[in-house]
């Protein structure tokens, strides 16, 4: 699973002209599911992003994470995290998991942190989005759960 997290004052994700998710200070995530993922990769990705210390402490060092500041996520599908362009100009998606497979690994890491005790509101996994957000810092973390980087 790979995952681009992104801190922030406040995000909400709008599909058809209404609000689906919407979160205050805290992360952006998000989320694509590979064809050969599964639960060990979704235990992976709860455990950074719930853990990830990117917040500044009083003496403005990163060193917090969501949970010392009571922070929020708002997790949002995206498939095209999968996406090679490494040949030719346009993408190749046969690395991206879709349908209930790719649903059920991303709903697995929105259960895991909202166990974490943290506040998860949510895209729509399939449906066209629009991602409004206010980047704090900007802050941007990429993560891999196979650590290719």
């Amino acid at each position: 699973m790979r995952a681009v997290v992104q801190r922030v004052s406040s995000a909400r994700v709008v599909v058809d002209g209404q609000v689906v998710g919407a979160c205050g200070r805290g992360f952006v995530v998000l989320i694509g599911v590979g064809v050969d993922d599964g639960q060990d990769d979704v235990s992976y990705l709860v455990d950074k992003i719930a853990h990830l210390r990117i917040f500044s402490d009083p003496q403005g060092k990163m060193n917090l994470a969501l949970p010392d500041v009571g922070g929020q996520v708002l997790a949002v599908p995206n498939f095209t995290l999968y996406g090679d362009a490494r040949h030719g100009r346009r993408p190749d998606f046969t690395q991206a998991s879709r349908g209930d497979a790719g649903r059920a690994l991303f709903e697995a890491v929105v259960t895991g942190l909202r166990a974490q005790g943290i506040q998860v509101a949510t895209g729509v996994f399939g449906a066209h989005m629009s991602l409004e957000l206010v980047n704090d810092g900007p802050v941007t973390v990429l993560l891999d759960s196979r650590r290719n980087f």
